[in-house]
């Protein structure tokens, strides 16, 4: 028989001494009959025997008792392939095929087709086609592979699986190295880098979502083992994900339940390491999976950490996570993001751990650096997702706070998006107790609010009292620190060597020495302690005068009783002046502030 090694197909013709079997044995009665899954096969025990060490042993046994019939258990392939063994037995043509070698291999396996018993036989014949042309090829590989998921574990064992996923991943590694070289181009210097064009040869990707999860996953193994690219493998991964648990395939119905849960979990075991193999988005789409078909912790737990290493690049779409649980009465699955919140802040305290080993507070990255950009976007991101659960009547208070804490303190440079989420949520919570409102409004840093968003919570009748009036505290600061700036720059400044003096902020001057600075520190210190604690006295007094004006109003709601109220908080002189907040003429107000202004200089 003469092999073409470059032909897919094999033809198996046998001699003149083979082929006369099927004209000596046309016309003789059957002697034996073989039955296989039900499935009956009258021939002839010579052209059988002579082929088969199995049958031989069969007929040789039963001599005495003139077997003439076999029923052939397990048997590797079902009736299709025991018929093909059969025509190879009688000297009949056909062809070996990508689609039938892995059968042949087990069934001559099975039916002891080999040498030992006679030259050329199907064994060595389909195992031939197997490493010649087979696994020269990866596409065929594949489907040769594909052919062993009903063949497992004898195809395990006659090494047919190993062989097909070794091809595999070689061939792989093989086309990519090959790609890379054609990548490969001199620039206008002259010098030799990669262009920049897309890589076209992972067209394997899409044919190895045909295989079953667990030879797939071996596949996937190996070729990490051999150097494929994790931006290849990740792309496979969520290709096979796509298509075993979004698509259709024949018109058949998708996959079970366990099954798919199967799939959730080995694709998230085989994601790669590299940070961004995978797109973010399909790490969202796995984690959603994990959940809603109930995977094992460890699983959502993995993607959870995933996501929270590259959680700048996230999107808002991509945190609102539904929540599957029965036993929720939210609308979104607020855990699920804490925790990814909690990884991402893990992450940023150990990269500070790794880049301050002495713990000093004075070196740290620029605002431009990559943390600090990541801090910043994560904060925008938490801001944003917050506003819109707080609507939710359902969201417990302690689940907002424990999300709004999530970051660390120095992630949000401005609270303006914090002061609109809480400002949301006690909208849509109009029951909370004051305690609870202050409560919520001690994650509010109101020095960070902008100006408008200082107005706006100045005016905010849905905020405690205290907050109200720290706020307006927080303002009349920045407009003593304003008018002083401005009436410092008329003074007359003295000689460069002489310049030595301090503003509000606490900011000291180059000029003073060590001791000098620490010293004026602790005294700015000890003044402003004073200052908060006499707000807090006014505070208190202004909280039990509120109580008894709120008591009055309940009794008696005439206007007298208005302008008695706007008398008696006009007696507290809160801020050192009137705090009426009736609008006053801005001339008046700079020279109500200018007279308690005093410049300190040293």
């Amino acid at each position: 028989m003469d092999l073409h090694l470059h032909q897919p197909h094999l033809t198996l013709a046998k001699s003149s001494r083979y082929r006369s079997n099927e004209w000596i044995f046309r016309d003789v009665p059957s002697d034996i009959t073989i039955e296989v899954n039900g499935v009956t096969f009258a021939l002839h025990k010579f052209p059988l025997v002579s082929r088969s060490g199995r049958i031989r042993k069969i007929v040789s046994e039963n001599r005495e008792a003139t077997i003439s019939r076999v029923e052939l258990l397990n048997l590797p392939g079902g009736p299709e392939t025991f018929e093909l063994a059969a025509k190879f037995c009688y000297g009949n043509n056909f062809e070996i095929t990508p689609s039938n070698v892995a059968q042949l291999c087990c069934i001559s396996d099975y039916l002891e087709m080999t040498e030992d018993f006679s030259n050329d036989n199907l064994g060595s014949r389909a195992d031939e086609y197997l490493n010649y042309i087979v696994l020269q090829n990866l596409e065929m590989s594949v489907e040769v592979l594909q052919q062993c998921e009903n063949l497992l574990p004898l195809a395990d064992e006659l090494k047919i699986v190993p062989r097909c996923i070794d091809a595999i991943a070689s061939k792989a590694c093989v086309e990519q190295i090959a790609s890379s070289f054609s990548r490969l181009e001199y620039s206008s210097s002259g010098r030799l880098h990669m262009s920049r064009q897309k890589c076209e040869s992972d067209w394997w990707i899409k044919d190895l979502s045909v295989l079953r999860i667990d030879l797939y996953q071996r596949v996937i193994t190996a070729m990490k083992h051999r150097g494929v690219r994790p931006e290849s493998i990740g792309e496979s991964l969520m290709n096979y994900a796509e298509n075993k648990l979004t698509k259709k395939s024949n018109g058949q119905q998708k996959v079970g339940h366990d099954q798919e849960r199967l799939v959730v979990e080995t694709i998230v075991g085989l994601l790669p390491v590299e940070k961004l193999a995978v797109p973010l988005s399909c790490l969202f789409g796995l984690l959603r999976s994990a959940m809603m078909l109930e995977c094992s912790v460890a699983c959502r737990l993995d993607l959870e950490r995933r996501i929270g290493s590259q959680l700048d690049i996230a999107t808002l779409d991509d945190l609102l996570i539904p929540s599957f649980r029965h036993d929720s009465d939210t609308l979104f699955d607020v855990d699920t993001v804490h925790r990814i919140l909690v990884n991402f802040s893990q992450l940023d305290d150990s990269c500070g751990d790794e880049e301050d080993p002495d713990g000093s507070v004075f070196e740290s990255d620029g605002l431009d650096s990559p943390s600090e950009t990541a801090l910043f976007k994560v904060s925008k991101l938490v801001d944003n997702y917050l506003a819109e659960i707080a609507p939710d009547g359902n969201l417990k208070l302690s689940k907002f706070i424990a999300i709004a804490e999530g970051l660390p303190a120095h992630a949000r440079t401005v609270h303006d998006g914090l002061y609109r989420a809480i400002d949301v949520y006690l909208k849509a919570h109009q029951g909370l107790s004051e305690l609870d409102k202050k409560k919520i409004c001690k994650l509010i840093d109101f020095q960070k609010l902008s100006p408008e968003a200082g107005a706006h919570a100045a005016q905010n009748e849905r905020l405690p009292l205290q907050s109200i009036v720290q706020v307006l505290y927080i303002e009349q600061l920045r407009l003593r620190s304003a008018l002083f700036c401005s009436e410092l720059g008329d003074i007359h400044k003295p000689p460069v060597h002489q310049q030595s003096w301090r503003i509000n902020s606490g900011a000291l001057s180059a000029a003073m020495s060590p001791k000098d600075n620490y010293a004026s520190l602790r005294r700015e210190n000890r003044e402003l302690k004073l200052e908060l604690a006499r707000l807090r006295m006014r505070l208190n007094d202004l909280e039990k005068e509120h109580v008894c004006m709120k008591r009055n109003m309940e009794k008696s709601h005439s206007r007298k009783f208005m302008s008695s109220f706007s008398k008696k908080i006009s007696k507290l002189n809160l801020f050192g002046h009137s705090s009426s907040r009736e609008s006053t003429s801005p001339s008046r107000n700079s020279q109500r502030t200018d007279s308690k202004l005093t410049v300190r200089t040293e």
